[in-house]
Formats: C-alpha cells, structure tokens, sequence
C-alpha cells in the first residue's frame, strides 16, 4: 500500500516517529538474522521529491584467512551489482511491441 494518511502525509507503511526526518518518510527496519555470520536491514524511504527507495545494510562476516575475505568480498559485490541490477531493470520494463 502506498496511500497517505492524515495531515501529516505519512504513508501506511511508514514509521511515523524519529525515523521520519528531513521530509523523508521511514519504513521500520526489516532484519534478516543469522546470527555470528550475517545480518540485513532493509528500510523503505520515500524522500521529500516523492520518490521510493530501499536502502539496504549487510554485515557478513569474513574468513580470517586474507585470501578467502577477498574472495568473499569479490563474491559479495557480484552479488549485489546483480541485486542492484535487477530492481532497476525491473522498475522499468520494456515496451510492448506494436502488432503488426
């Protein structure tokens, strides 16, 4: 759901507290937990323009061996050059083609 709500122009899923600042509006945060090994926070943020966007935060944790961290790392930005990839190809999808 996208619909504002009240004077204040919050929308259904926004925090309505602290988090909203700046003329931006906050989603709470969605947390993804594996404990000792990684954790993502997701939070939905409409800015003062109208505009919708996912910030995201990770924390994985690395190898202890320099060699493997690097290689988890390459891994990891990979990963997210793909993820970051797909939304923005996906919030803007291709034409229909005329029928002949």
């Amino acid at each position: 759901m996208n619909r504002r709500t009240g004077r204040t122009g919050h929308t259904d899923w926004c925090g309505r507290d602290h988090r909203c600042n700046l003329n931006e509006h906050r989603s709470e945060e969605m947390v993804v937990d594996l404990p000792g090994r990684a954790r993502a926070v997701l939070t939905r943020v409409r800015t003062a323009s109208g505009r919708d966007h996912a910030e995201i935060r990770i924390r994985v944790a690395l190898a202890p061996v320099e060699s493997a961290a690097r290689r988890q790392l390459l891994g990891l930005l990979g990963d997210v050059r793909h993820t970051v990839t797909r939304a923005a190809i996906a919030a803007y999808p291709r034409p229909r083609r005329a029928n002949p």
